[in-house]
């Protein structure tokens, strides 16, 4: 794995915890700068703590969230332990309680009450995800008092890293109503459509997400895959063991087995052979015309359609899922796979009309069993 690749991979690389690493990377810092400022359009930041590449989406997608953050309270957890870090030196120390009371003041709406296991629980899911990227130490002690009473305590290190956790804006962002102000405010004082705007936001829809579709707004980037689309390919595969596919309406990186770049589809897990099998029902019913392709590759239907065509993928294949999936009940099945497949951008649900979209990623792969397969339907 090459040192761009490296950064890519990672949040950051830490001197504390691997410094060979560290140094490798900082060695190569002006070919890695080179490629993040001229193609992509983001910073690079280089100190005696770390070096981090700031991987800014064109476009936030549903997946991007924290994974292990399930509510909007550990965000704001988090969000204030930022803020608490920010007045502590690197290597300072603290105990939970000191926190706990930080956080009291500074939350706004309803206060928190400690008393309540699910706050505690909240909170020690924020300090035990801080720990895995690198923010904190435990110094002594263990969260799992804290989580069984309010007055157990734990001793925290702050390492320094959290200063540079957030990514910094050319503008204040205090008057930012809605999320789509913060994905304008790479562009301020640029015109969004032409030059090197245009550029960034193109290969960083191919690199930062699942794919590259033609939807409203996006005419401008298609027009430079047109003109440019060789070039692109050839930066691509020159960096990255992959390959770049452009179509009509849609373009994806795809990575090859040398290429180690986030969370790759598919993986090697149950969730995984369950979506190759319902992309593989969806090209079914595309090649018996039952749905039609747009022009723009995208594919509308009917939600209840769509559910049912999942039932029907557990009903003919289930009896060789895993034993979770083969005993997940039928409504709960088809709410997490339809959410899974959200996740990965392969289809989009539109509430109001009660369709479902289906996006040009979901024809890329398919799964299928072996044609001797006889594990037989969980009809039968």
């Amino acid at each position: 794995m090459n040192e761009l690749e490296l950064l890519l991979n990672k949040r950051w690389i830490l001197k504390s915890d691997d410094k060979e690493l560290y140094y490798k990377v900082r060695d190569s810092i002006g070919n890695i700068r080179k490629f993040a400022t001229e193609k992509l359009g983001c910073q690079v930041i280089e100190n005696s703590l770390l070096v981090k590449l700031e991987k800014i989406p064109a476009k936030a997608e549903i997946y991007m969230g924290i994974e292990e953050f399930t509510s909007k309270e550990e965000y704001a957890y988090l969000c204030i332990l930022l803020m608490f870090l920010e007045d502590k030196d690197a290597e300072e120390q603290f105990v939970i309680s000191q926190l706990t009371e930080y956080i009291a003041s500074h939350i706004p709406g309803q206060p928190v009450d400690w008393t309540l296991f699910v706050s505690r629980r909240r909170l020690v899911k924020v300090l035990r995800y801080a720990v895995s990227q690198g923010l904190l130490k435990v110094t002594d002690g263990s969260d799992d008092l804290f989580m069984d009473e309010q007055a157990g305590e734990v001793l925290y290190e702050n390492t320094g890293a959290s200063r540079y956790f957030m990514r910094s804006f050319s503008k204040d962002i205090m008057d930012y109503r809605n999320p789509s102000d913060f994905e304008e405010s790479d562009w301020f004082g640029l015109n969004e459509d032409r030059g090197i705007a245009r550029r960034h936001r193109v290969y960083k829809k191919l690199l930062f997400s699942v794919g590259m579709y033609r939807e409203a707004g996006t005419e401008e980037d298609f027009e430079y895959l047109k003109y440019y689309g060789r070039r692109l390919i050839d930066d691509l595969e020159q960096c990255f063991d992959c390959q770049v596919h452009i179509h009509k309406g849609s373009a994806f990186f795809m990575m090859g087995e040398d290429c180690h770049m986030g969370t790759a589809f598919p993986g090697n897990n149950a969730l995984s052979d369950i979506l190759l099998l319902c992309c593989g029902k969806i090209r079914e019913k595309i090649s018996l015309g039952v749905w039609k392709v747009q022009k723009d590759e995208m594919i509308f239907t009917d939600a209840v359609e769509f559910e049912q065509m999942l039932k029907n993928v557990k009903r003919e294949f289930g009896n060789g899922f895993t034993k979770s999936y083969r005993e997940m009940p039928e409504g709960e099945f088809v709410k997490e796979i339809l959410e899974a497949m959200e996740r990965w951008t392969f289809v989009k649900r539109i509430e109001s009309t009660h369709e479902i979209v289906i996006y040009p990623s979901a024809g890329k792969m398919t799964g299928s069993y072996p044609e001797d397969y006889t594990g037989g339907s969980q009809d039968e």
